[in-house]
């Protein structure tokens, strides 16, 4: 038997919705069709030997209801057997990660995250037709308790109080401490009469099923663009290079980059298959990522352009809209920033007539189901309800149909769509493909949400920097037999020399600030621009002039002044008291100095000492964790390492990469605070504090207290 794939069915596809399609459409006859199984929105079918073929070329974008799906075969090539349990090796980690997460909710407290006895107080129809609930306690006058949950949380709403509930999925799209507002794809209808909800955190199993989808097709695919780059990203094929290719003059906003900005876009411009950014702390990785997206458009390439998380992808968008270039940003538009939502595709599918119109059809269906739900005085005619209710469904399929129309002419009239790996949906990208897919932030992508977009590219990009955070891995299992190496950093490691090219100026950092990771992770080829080599704290405007402002690092060594971790019993966190009295002094004198609150920022690998320190601190200087504070910068920074035992036990210290973040988030002022009795007992640290001694910034605690 064949395996026939469709992915991208709408969600109320059952079986025999497929079956009807593959006899209907795929002119097949019932009897050979084969076990069927679902798994979200797409399905796997057995065929006959020799069927498969003919139904892609007859299903591979037909419409069912409002969506155009894909279709592909699997087929089994001699030699595969690498890739074949690669991607079974995947699929693995995948079921160890979700396993995690559940685990990690059971082990989080109820009351952290749900919310329960909610009545509704309000409907409204938002953004591309998502369904606005409000609510709220049933006593007007009480509040919410408090909740780990926030814009964007992904939820589950169900009734309470009845057997076999109904639930509706969503995000939280506002949350004040009276409401919270849920952003769903359908109405609520619940069972009772009288009913209250409750609003639960909802694992991502959307995302889990998007990274399985393609993990399906690109193990699938054989004698196509997407198993040619399959094979060269896994290293079955050498990456080619487009031999002599003249490459184009870079777009007149490229003037001022530097000359290795330059060749980095020039270099993946002329890759025929795949190129790589690598971009160390600082040296205008994004800036490079959309100047190169920038000079593709310029000669007519379409782009697909995503990173692992919103953020990113936002950044890469501001960019794009500063330079004029036409965008579509997909996704929640709770979950994007307010600065770019004219940019998403709800709001540019809003300003279409066949959308208004739509909207007006909802609308006159909600009435409609308010009419049906009435209590009357009179008892209403026999089927008058069901008839109301059926009118109005017949209205939103309709407007369904309408605003479908509005997202195709969107999406055709762009060119650069952009969306974080995960939200990339057939369902409305349909069978689009891209000259050119661009990944940002790579290097913090688990590797099946990077393949994600590949069979829609001819070519790729991988921009990021394998030497900075790996992906956030919840299954210790899974991250200790290498789920945390993403595909950037594993492409780096076999190929780096051929298909990178690294950024090697930064403007960021002061040169001694930047020195140790330069030499550590860079290979002493990183330099600092002129505008940032020398620049200090007393440079700034109302700064004074002190050995803390005239200086860029100081590392102070707690050892032998019993500044010991502490370990709470119901905790894994670690928190050191003494350390953080001492960050509190010098940020007190960072202040007294002239520096502002919001300019100073306090690293700590521990949420214990976060918190700790939070109870020490302003408001306005920022107190976050490494993982936090990728990707940012402060003009001072001060790092707390926490770890002080016997033992010479650094904890998690030892993911240097993590380390090399919190050494290049400061511009002008980098203070390190630990006890080089304990972290010298991993060589890492031993070459730390060797540079710092080499550069005169070593100093005892003792000192400070004399």
């Amino acid at each position: 038997m064949d395996i026939l794939f469709l992915d991208g069915l709408p969600p109320t596809t059952g079986k025999g919705g497929i079956v009807r399609l593959l006899i209907e459409t795929g002119d097949m006859n019932p009897a050979r069709i084969g076990k069927i199984a679902l798994h979200g929105g797409m399905a796997t079918v057995e065929v006959p030997d020799g069927w498969a073929a003919r139904l892609v070329r007859a299903l591979d974008g037909a419409q069912v209801e409002t969506r155009h799906i894909r279709a592909w075969r699997q087929v089994d090539d001699e030699g595969n057997g690498h890739h074949h349990t690669h991607f079974a090796q995947l699929r693995r980690w995948l079921t160890l990660e979700a396993e995690a997460e559940r685990q990690q909710q059971r082990d989080t407290a109820e009351s952290e995250h749900s919310l329960t006895r909610l009545v509704q107080r309000g409907e409204d129809v938002g953004l591309g037709g998502h369904i606005l609930v409000r609510l709220a306690p049933r006593n007007e006058q009480a509040q919410l308790p408090w909740t780990k949950l926030t814009v964007g949380s992904p939820v589950i709403l169900r009734e309470e109080g009845a057997d076999n509930a109904p639930s509706w999925r969503g995000v939280v799209s506002r949350i004040t401490t009276q409401m919270v507002e849920l952003a769903l794809n359908q109405s609520p209808e619940p069972d009772g009469a009288a009913p209250t909800f409750r609003v639960d955190p909802a694992s991502d199993e959307v995302v889990r099923q998007r990274m399985q989808r393609a993990l399906a097709q690109v193990e699938a695919a054989s004698g196509n663009r997407l198993a040619e780059l399959r094979q060269v990203l896994l290293g079955e094929r050498e990456a080619e290079f487009i031999a002599n290719y003249a490459v184009p003059p870079l777009h007149h906003d490229c003037a001022e980059l530097n000359p290795s900005q330059q060749a980095a876009i020039r270099h993946a411009l002329s890759a025929a298959d795949v190129g790589i950014i690598h971009g160390p702390p600082g040296t205008g990785k994004t800036t490079t990522v959309a100047a190169l997206i920038v000079t593709a458009v310029a000669q007519g390439y379409r782009v697909l352009a995503c990173a692992p998380s919103n953020l990113a992808v936002d950044n890469l968008a501001e960019r794009l809209a500063a330079a004029n270039v036409a965008i579509v940003r997909l996704g929640h538009p709770v979950r994007i920033l307010p600065g770019l939502q004219t940019y998403t595709l709800d709001a540019l599918v809003e300003r279409q007539a066949d959308y208004r119109q739509a909207q007006k059809l909802r609308k006159e269906a909600f009435g409609l189901r308010a009419q049906a739900g009435k209590q009357r005085r009179a008892r209403p005619m026999p089927g008058e309800k069901r008839s109301l209710r059926q009118e109005a469904d017949d209205m939103l399929d309709e407007a369904r149909l309408l605003e479908a129309v509005a997202v195709e002419r969107v999406l055709d009239q762009t060119s650069v769509i952009l969306s974080t790996l995960t939200a990339i949906d057939s369902a409305i990208l349909g069978q689009r493909e891209f000259d050119l897919c661009v990944i940002d932030e790579a290097g913090q992508s688990v590797e099946p949400a990077t393949w994600i977009p590949l069979p829609r590219a001819q070519r790729l990009v991988l921009a990021g920097d394998h030497q900075q955070l790996p992906p956030t891995i919840l299954s210790a299992e899974a991250k200790s037999e290498g789920f945390g190496a993403s595909l950037l950093e594993q492409v780096m490691q076999r190929d780096g020399a051929q298909v990178a090219r690294r950024l090697d100026v930064q403007y960021r950092m002061h040169a001694q600030i930047m020195g140790f990771s330069a030499a550590e992770f860079y290979d002493g080829t990183l330099q600092a621009a002129a505008v940032v080599q020398g620049h200090l704290l007393c440079d700034l405007p109302g700064v004074a002039r002190n050995e803390l402002t005239e200086t860029a690092v100081t590392f102070i060594d707690t050892a032998g002044a019993s500044y010991d971790e502490l370990q709470l019993d119901d905790s894994a966190s670690r928190s050191n008291p003494q350390e953080a009295a001492l960050v509190v002094s010098k940020v007190q004198q960072l202040s007294a100095a002239g520096v502002h609150a919001d300019d100073i920022a306090v690293i700590t690998p521990y949420a214990a000492q976060v918190q700790y320190l939070r109870e020490q601190l302003p408001a306005a200087v920022e107190i976050g964790s490494v993982d936090g504070f990728q990707g940012r910068e402060k003009e001072a920074v001060i790092i707390s390492l926490v770890r002080s035992n016997p033992e010479g036990n650094v904890g998690f210290l030892a993911e240097t990469r993590r380390m090399n973040v919190a050494l290049t988030r400061a511009r002008r002022k980098l203070i390190v605070i630990g006890d080089s009795a304990t972290i010298t007992a991993h060589p890492f640290y031993a070459r730390m504090i060797d540079y710092f001694d080499a550069i005169g910034a070593y100093h005892s605690v003792w000192e400070e207290m004399s």
